[in-house]
């Protein structure tokens, strides 16, 4: 099964999610919003991670041709 590319979304859902939370969130002497900030860094930041290993996890799932030798001369 490939599970590469569902991975990949997933990852950029939550890294587009981390940038949602971290620009759009301004915390003014607010302690909970300050908190949510942060949890959208991290959200961003394992969102990255997440892509990546979803890309790396297609390309090492890639179904390479097999090589065809002939030795009839």
């Amino acid at each position: 099964m490939k599970s590469g590319i569902p991975l990949a979304i997933i990852g950029t859902s939550m890294f587009i999610m981390g940038l949602i939370l971290f620009y759009l969130i301004n915390p003014e002497e607010n302690k909970n919003l300050e908190i949510i900030k942060n949890m959208g860094t991290f959200v961003g930041l394992s969102g990255m991670g997440v892509t990546l290993a979803g890309i790396l996890v297609y390309l090492l799932n890639k179904n390479e041709q097999p090589i065809k030798e002939n030795y009839d001369v």
